[in-house]
């Protein structure tokens, strides 16, 4: 018996608490906010703030602040050295470690096995349950998943207690049944050393019956492309042909679609964007017709949403996921199971919909320009690529961009710095379409851009072969889902990069 047969009536059962999301979800939510405060009752943040299973979220608003990594940090440093009952309760032995902030390097996320189970495990297993409903003929389970991985290291030498890439610390902790239908090997996933890694898993993986991936896609990119160049086959599914299936996150897969693509020719191949952070797996993309994800609200996290324009108020406003609307950018603020309380994670997205609640991430609080009044973001920085892509027959493989506050002419601009994996046969004309769809996209970049009075045309500095890899490994972020800052408001890391660029 196929194994997808047996396990597909099994995940099927959660289908009906996964439609209930389009007419309970503000039950689902408090629900999820009066079990994290029962849980949470005799922790020494629970204590301080007064919550009980019975406190109305009005009053844990109100009871609550709003918190960035710095007013944890503190909190999270005493979990590291083993101190019980802090912001969850018992002891968290794993921290996802992640970009830093203005003052540190690194961040330590807590996650605690609450968290593993009721949430990143749980989205894994949603994913396949949304992807089998909408293709009753996938045989997934009939063959390997590979599933990238980063590493993890001990955490201030306490006996079984590590940091790492939330990515390791899934694969180090994941049920032993599942290591049966995945590639590579656990102690090739956990490799340090990306380019050693790459390697290993290419030989192992290419072996195997690959019916799907997971991973952000750069790097999963750079492991396809050497399990190619081994195998000496012109695509993918000539490697493995009964691949049908990339579950991708960590960065936009705008950049990337064509180049899968021309990969993978099968007519069965699907693709899915998941949005599991360090922090929680928030989103799912359950319609391959719609690119927006659903939020899941029944997990083990808690959410409320900063409108972007209140941002910088003192105090903001802050609203519950009932009384969001849809067009807004939002900033999203999380309390989880890891004790993470009304922590602004730094992500913004825009709802599309709200029954069921429907998102698209559009950028990072920090990750912008609005050096001139302009409020570039993420979103549209990838849409004004894609039509400049679409255009040109370009491909771009990495990019960053930042200000050019002033040149010696006394004048102002954006500076891109792009990677193509295809080149345009104009860098310049490239560069004006993608400052036209900027203007288009963005009106606040339009009325800048203004008869060149405010910004200068954009300028496109075409970088050389792995000049983005170059920088991640020189930051010690090469592999696992560490990835280049798109959109900067200084040039601290557009300067790094015109560094490497110009070594040849």
């Amino acid at each position: 018996m196929s194994l997808t047969k047996f396990i597909r009536p099994i995940l099927s059962t959660r289908l009906h608490k996964l439609d209930a999301y389009t007419s309970k979800a503000e039950i689902l939510q408090r629900n999820v906010l009066r079990q994290l405060l029962s849980k949470s009752c005799s922790t020494e943040w629970g204590s301080a703030h007064g919550y009980a299973k019975d406190l109305s979220y009005e009053n844990f608003a109100r009871q609550t602040p709003l918190n960035t990594y710095e007013e944890l940090k503190g909190f999270i440093d005493r979990m590291r050295h083993g101190e019980k009952d802090v912001l969850w309760p018992g002891r968290v032995k794993w921290y996802a470690k992640s970009s830093g902030t203005t003052n540190d390097k690194s961040k330590f996320i807590p996650v605690s096995t609450d968290a593993l189970h009721d949430t990143h495990y749980a989205g894994g297993k949603d994913a396949v349950v949304w992807y089998l409903r909408n293709n009753p003929k996938s045989k997934i389970f009939d063959g390997k998943a590979l599933i990238l991985g980063g590493s993890h290291a001990p955490n201030y030498n306490l006996s079984d207690s590590l940091v790492g890439d939330l990515s390791a610390i899934l694969i180090e902790n994941i049920n032993p049944l599942v290591n049966l239908v995945r590639v590579p090997k656990k102690s090739t996933a956990l490799l340090s050393d990306f380019e050693i890694k790459r390697e290993r898993i290419a030989m192992e993986a290419m072996k195997q019956n690959v019916t799907n991936l997971s991973g952000v896609p750069s790097w999963m990119l750079s492991v396809l492309t050497r399990v190619m160049e081994l195998s000496g086959k012109q695509y993918l599914n000539e490697v493995w042909p009964n691949l049908e299936m990339f579950f991708h996150g960590g960065v936009a897969f705008t950049p990337y679609r064509n180049q899968y693509q021309r990969l993978i020719t099968s007519p069965q191949m699907h693709y899915m964007e998941t949005y599991n952070a360090s922090e929680g797996f928030f989103g799912l993309q359950d319609d391959p017709s719609d690119v927006a994800m659903s939020l899941m609200i029944d997990y083990g996290v808690f959410y409320e949403f900063i409108p972007m324009d209140e941002f910088e108020n003192d105090p903001p406003t802050v609203l519950p996921l009932w009384e969001v609307e849809t067009g807004r950018n939002y900033a999203m603020v999380i309390s989880t199971s890891s004790g993470l309380w009304r922590y602004i994670i730094g992500d913004m997205i825009r709802f599309t919909e709200v029954n069921p609640y429907k998102f698209i991430i559009t950028g990072r609080t920090k990750s912008f320009i609005n050096a001139f009044g302009e409020e570039l973001i993420v979103d549209n920085a990838e849409k004004g690529l894609a039509e400049a892509c679409r255009q040109t027959g370009a491909e771009v493989l990495e990019y960053t961009a930042a200000p050019v506050f002033m040149d010696n002419n006394g004048k102002c601009r954006h500076q891109w710095v792009i990677e193509f994996s295809r080149e345009p046969e104009s860098i310049s004309e490239f560069a004006r379409i993608l400052d036209e769809n900027l203007q288009q996209i963005n009106s606040d970049y339009e009325a800048k851009r203004y008869k060149n009075i405010t910004l200068q045309p954009l300028e496109l500095i075409k970088a050389r072969s792995s000049v983005f890899n170059d920088w991640l490994k020189q930051k010690g972020k090469l592999g696992g889902q560490h990835k280049v800052p798109r959109l900067c408001n200084n040039r601290e890391i557009i300067e790094q990069i015109l560094e490497l660029n110009s070594d040849l």
